[in-house]
């Protein structure tokens, strides 16, 4: 059998209780149907978890490393040192190496500089943002001075040549974008089936990071505002692109994921919601962690599974890479492991927890059902600090954790503390990289 095509769309700062299939949909003001056709045809998954920021996110996506190794913590303003060091191997860099046809489509946020580019990073082509969809307003903000604030552009690029500016990315710009992703999308899908050439198409959309603004053809359509009518939109796009797949006909060789980045938006007004859990993203609460995660592989992957194992952003490296038969590496901790074996069927995840860091501080564990917080911020910038104790949650019996049952269950520190040691264990032998690094010449 040949190697499969594989597609990739991560939506921006989409909560986990956004979607029909999760309890949102039309509750939230906007059915999402093609989304939640996608669930039926496939995997959805309850406890897929993420971190607490855009950049560490997708660096944890791109390198199957937890994102304190890499220095990727938080996004800072263009032109500071930011994004993976060029010692980081990427999952596009494996997937070139087997062969696949690699593109970008969208906001890449691991770095803003020449050789930090995707098409630097192992992706043959390119075209979004480099940073993030907030720079969209900066020449409509007041007071705004492009001699001290870099103008931002939506940018494009190929491997070997340098990457370019393409167009100002201001609020007009922020409102096409998407429909431009989806049309390059389906073009890269088109060219390499064609040449029966297996392809990995990564598009990290817009959506629903604010300003949450539709396209001019959503405007309106929902009745309930620009974030309904933005969910109707992301909706419509991601259904663009399944639709793409079956007019290809590369269905049953196309494993097809879409899954979030981070948990919901908490700005008015484009405040977003977990559904039953407690928090947005920037805190270690369970609406910062778990998002939305679907897997279809038709004949592969059974339809209209729902599972609340537990599976992280890194796994998603190592999984990839096996997918497509190529090997990790082997000289650096990779904290993502294989859940082939449990996406094709098998009952249990291949984890059992994980450790969670925001910047430099680790702020919880997960194992099994239970939560452990060192820092105690449920929402977010009101914190608490350190606690002199940690808070132990039991997630299935207190899902919005509001009451802590350490003093009753101290026999969960035994394996949760024990995951702290063998992270540090390997910090000693692989130092972390510290954030802003530089490049080595």
């Amino acid at each position: 059998m040949s190697l499969p095509n594989i597609v990739l769309i991560v939506a921006d700062n989409l909560g986990w209780g956004e979607l029909g299939c999760y309890g949102g949909g039309a509750l939230r003001g906007a059915p999402t149907p093609r989304i939640d056709r996608l669930a039926k045809e496939g995997l959805l998954l309850q406890n897929f978890n993420v971190e607490s920021d855009c950049v560490p996110t997708r660096s944890a996506l791109m390198t199957g490393r937890h994102p304190i190794r890499t220095g990727c913590l938080q996004s800072v303003p263009p032109g500071l040192p930011q994004g993976l060091s060029r010692w980081e191997i990427t999952l596009a860099q494996l997937l070139s190496a087997q062969g696949y046809a690699t593109a970008h489509y969208g906001k890449w946020h691991l770095g803003d500089t020449p050789g930090r580019y995707p098409c630097d990073r192992g992706f043959d082509e390119w075209y979004g943002i480099p940073r993030t969809t907030d720079e969209s307003q900066f020449t409509a903000t007041i007071g705004y001075d492009p001699s001290v604030a870099d103008l931002p552009y939506i940018m494009e690029g190929r491997a070997g040549s340098p990457s370019q500016k393409v167009k100002l990315y201001d609020l007009e710009s922020r409102r096409q974008i998407d429909a431009e992703l989806v049309h390059k999308s389906c073009e890269f899908m088109q060219r390499h089936t064609a040449h029966a050439r297996p392809f990995f198409l990564y598009f990290p959309m817009v959506h629903l990071h604010f300003p949450t603004l539709p396209h001019t053809d959503f405007a309106g359509s929902t009745g309930n505002g620009d974030f309904a009518d933005s969910m109707a939109e992301m909706d419509h796009r991601v259904g663009q692109v399944i639709d793409e797949v079956e007019r290809l006909g590369i269905s049953e060789n196309t494993l097809f994921i879409f899954c979030s980045d981070n948990g919901p938006e908490f700005r008015a007004p484009y405040r977003g919601t977990a559904g039953p859990w407690r928090g947005t993203y920037h805190t270690a609460m369970e609406g910062s962690l778990r998002v939305p995660f679907i897997a279809r592989w038709p004949g592969r992957i059974a339809q209209g599974v729902v599972s609340n194992e537990i599976v992280h952003v890194t796994d998603i490296f190592t999984t990839l890479a096996k997918v497509a038969e190529g090997e990790v590496p082997s000289d650096r901790p990779i904290d993502g492991v294989d859940q082939r074996n449990f996406l094709l069927g098998e009952k249990k995840s291949a984890r059992e927890g994980f450790i969670f860091y925001i910047k430099q501080e680790m702020r919880a564990l997960k194992w099994r059902d239970w939560k452990l917080h060192f820092y105690w911020e449920p929402e977010v910038n009101e914190g608490k600090g350190k606690l002199e104790s940690p808070y132990l949650f039991n997630l299935t019996r207190d899902p919005k954790e509001e009451t802590d049952v350490l003093v009753f269950n101290t026999w969960v520190l035994g394996p949760m503390l024990r995951m702290v040691k063998e992270f540090n264990d390997s910090v000693e032998t692989s130092p972390n990289t510290k954030p802003g690094a530089k490049d080595s010449s």
